[in-house]
């Protein structure tokens, strides 16, 4: 595998785990005003919303290693009206603009909480179409490794998989690195705050990662008995040469997305395990993380063109 398609596994692997948080610290910080009002929920979630910048940033700059001459990217948004790489290109652009109004908006605290609200869930909308854009890029009907239904589920699947995770393991440092130092007096609300989200955040993982367990493998089988050779012969490479890949790659999401959220769930139903909690959140997300790109390298890997 070359360069340039080690840039779009970094890509879109960050691309998806930044649209996913996003919406996921939306729906947590929706639910944290009407528990505690809106200076704690900002107070919960406005560090993991400053990082989600950072890591849009270095997906963009990733993605210029794709293109043979990165200073006539530009071109690439020409075919908005025709093209699913144009759309793709155009709201990852977006996306990243009007998250960072809203962030900037939100950390200084400009304008009313209604108007960012709307901005948030405008910048929402705009990044779920950016990961349903970027599935349907590979919906080509000379890639039947691609051309399922299986590609779109799997995006999303990462993207809030990877992104509940990542808001979990945000939340507990946020709590142990600022809020107990800086904010002392707010530790016992953002407490509660804290162990609220995560118990969410394990069921969820939990949920996603179900649907990851149940795609995967039927999409391997659909090309297994596919009607094309090329279709069989990806099948024949997920289970043959990159068959440890593929299942390493599923062991390592079900142990972080399953068994360590599981423990997630229980430490959070008790006070004072913040310690565990953050251990739990921390391991949940590297290991899932490190189990996407494996699944994105097979999904780039294993792939094979009907023709030439």
């Amino acid at each position: 595998m070359d360069v340039r398609e080690w840039s779009l596994i970094i890509f879109t692997i960050l691309t998806q785990m930044a649209v996913g948080a996003f919406v996921v610290l939306g729906i947590v910080h929706f639910f944290a005003v009407r528990q505690a009002g809106e200076a704690e929920a900002d107070r919960l979630s406005d560090r993991a919303l400053l990082a989600i910048g950072p890591v849009l940033v270095l997906a963009l700059i990733v993605s210029l290693f794709h293109l043979g001459n990165p200073l006539n990217a530009y071109r690439a948004v020409a075919n908005v009206a025709s093209s699913w790489l144009s759309r793709e290109i155009l709201a990852s652009v977006l996306f990243t603009a009007v998250g960072a109004v809203f962030a900037v908006m939100q950390w200084r605290k400009l304008g009313s909480f209604t108007l960012r609200a709307v901005i948030a869930a405008g910048a929402a909308v705009i990044g779920l179409f950016q990961v349903y854009s970027m599935s349907m890029v590979y919906q080509l009907p000379t890639q039947p490794a691609w051309n399922t239904i299986a590609t779109p589920i799997a995006f999303f699947a990462t993207a809030l998989l990877l992104g509940v995770l990542a808001v979990g393991a945000a939340f507990v440092a946020n709590y142990a690195f600022f809020v107990k130092r800086e904010t002392p007096g707010s530790a016992s609300v953002q407490s509660d705050l804290l162990h609220g989200a995560l118990r969410w955040i394990a069921v969820a993982a939990v949920v996603l990662l179900g649907v990851e367990l149940v795609a995967a493998p039927l999409q391997v089988a659909y090309l297994a008995a596919g009607a094309t050779q090329a279709a069989r012969a990806s099948a024949a490479l997920m289970f043959g040469q990159y068959g440890l890949i593929f299942g390493l790659r599923l062991a390592l999401a079900f142990i972080g997305a399953g068994v360590f959220t599981l423990y997630l769930y229980r430490s959070a139903t008790t006070a004072g395990q913040e310690r565990t909690m953050a251990t739990l959140a921390y391991a949940a997300f590297a290991l899932v993380l490190v189990a996407e790109v494996l699944g994105r390298y097979v999904f780039y890997a294993a792939h094979v063109k009907i023709g030439l």
